[in-house]
């Protein structure tokens, strides 16, 4: 996708700033926000927060519709200041790129999944910048934050927009500063963590560096797009390496008949050199299981390999599969075929406190046991329904009984919600290695 690129000089990269009380506002800027799911939609937020007249461009009308009847999976805060957005006249919602147009900042937030065969799918993201292209105007600043692979900024940004004669630096400004929101999270909002930004030169930087500085505590320039894209794709691949090996430890851990999650507290006690990582059913979401990929079909197409990252990526896959298996495995060793046998499962979304399903190992584990004839039910009290990539939709059992039900596999638990039900269960296994209950506790 990418050419190999020549490493700037040590001396040449710049160095960390932050934002000062001095910090520029954003009062009577006209910003363009490119998508609205999860990271756009609370990044309009906080630009109309800092005072800025924000046009939300979304291609999906069921998105629109929702947020304008405030029917979105948001913090409690957010959700306040969604309210008081909506009440006022500086945040207007479209499906048109027109918008884009009368901006004097574009700010792109679009989605960047890979297919089902783990291959990234840039569609939405080129349709989004072939929009973003037809529309620029000279003075504008153009600012990427999908996460996406290394010279996609200067692929799809600065060199057709030189085609229409618009040089960055000069005519335009273009930047690429990923996203950090991590849903659900209320410990980390988007205020209080760093952004990363490259631009396509220093004023470019400079320019998006000065946006930011109103919507983020502290704002860390790099030397160039490509440093600023590949340190997102390294921040998530960190995250799946590790996810994998806590995974790898914790059947280790049962093998040797010990409790893995009070291994990992004790080795996180060590003050430096350890970073907790908690086993589970597999890793879901937007980013986890989906960035690495970003980076290592590029690397493939350039002769190059990470076999440490595609072993994890492939762990990560095949973990729901093997949490199946041992469902199979523990529904035999109890006495029910399998075919006959029922089984409900207890968190649906990838992770506990959201209502988003994409790339949830709860998803991936009850199509495993759909497929082996097992009958799958579940319960999220965040997630009404699901579709099952066979076309079955299954709805959440709102108040589980767990008599009715020959196995109960714990996904995930959600700290505010009521699992003492899980005390009856006769046979659970614990895929969170957490899990409360059961007269049977089973592990992997």
């Amino acid at each position: 996708m990418t050419e190999a690129l020549a490493l700037p000089r040590r001396d040449d990269r710049p160095q960390r700033r932050g934002p000062t009380s001095a910090s520029p506002r954003l009062s009577g800027r006209q910003i363009a926000v490119v998508g609205l799911g999860y990271v756009g939609l609370p990044t309009a937020l906080s630009l109309h927060d800092a005072g800025a007249a924000v046009s939300g461009i979304d291609i999906d009308e069921v998105r629109l519709t929702a947020i304008r009847a405030q029917d979105v999976d948001l913090l409690g805060g957010d959700v306040a200041r969604l309210q008081v957005a909506l009440a006022g006249e500086r945040l207007t919602l479209s499906t048109s790129a027109a918008a884009i147009r009368g901006a004097d900042t574009v700010i792109v937030c679009v989605p960047t999944p890979v297919d089902r065969e783990r291959h990234p799918d840039p569609r939405a993201l080129r349709a989004a910048c072939e929009a973003i292209v037809a529309h620029a105007r000279p003075g504008q600043l153009l600012l990427l934050s999908s996460t996406t692979y290394v010279g996609c900024t200067q692929e799809l940004l600065v060199a057709p927009l030189a085609e229409r004669g618009l040089r960055a630096g000069t005519d335009v400004h273009v930047a690429f500063a990923p996203e950090r929101i991590n849903p659900g999270d209320s410990a980390f909002r988007q205020m209080a963590v760093p952004r990363v930004v490259g631009g396509a030169t220093p004023r470019c930087r400079e320019r998006a560096s000065e946006i930011l500085a109103a919507i983020t505590a502290e704002v860390h320039e790099v030397s160039s797009m490509e440093v600023a894209e590949l340190t997102k794709l390294y921040e998530n691949t960190f995250r799946a390496v590790n996810l994998a090996l806590a995974n790898e430890m914790a059947d280790a851990t049962v093998m040797f008949g010990l409790d893995p999650v009070e291994v990992i507290d004790a080795a996180a006690t060590k003050p430096y050199g350890f970073l907790r990582h908690y086993p589970g059913p597999g890793v879901g979401g937007h980013c986890i299981p989906v960035d690495p990929h970003y980076l290592l079909e590029p690397m493939h197409e350039m002769g190059g390999a990470a076999p440490i990252i595609e072993q994890a990526m492939q762990a990560i896959d095949d973990r729901p599969a093997r949490v199946a298996e041992r469902a199979i495995e523990i529904l035999r060793e109890r006495g029910p075929d399998p075919a006959k046998a029922s089984v409900l499962i207890v968190g649906m979304a990838y992770k506990p406190g959201i209502a988003d399903v994409r790339e949830s190992p709860g998803l991936e584990l009850a199509v495993q046991l759909a497929r082996a004839g097992v009958s799958v039910a579940y319960h999220d009290d965040l997630v009404p329904s699901v579709t099952l990539t066979e076309g079955a939709v299954l709805h959440t059992i709102a108040e589980p009984d767990p008599d009715r039900f020959d196995l109960v596999i714990v996904a995930g638990l959600r700290k505010a919600a009521d699992y003492d039900w899980l005390e009856r269960c006769q046979d659970l296994l614990d895929a969170t290695y957490r899990a409360p209950g059961g007269d049977r506790r089973h592990l992997l």
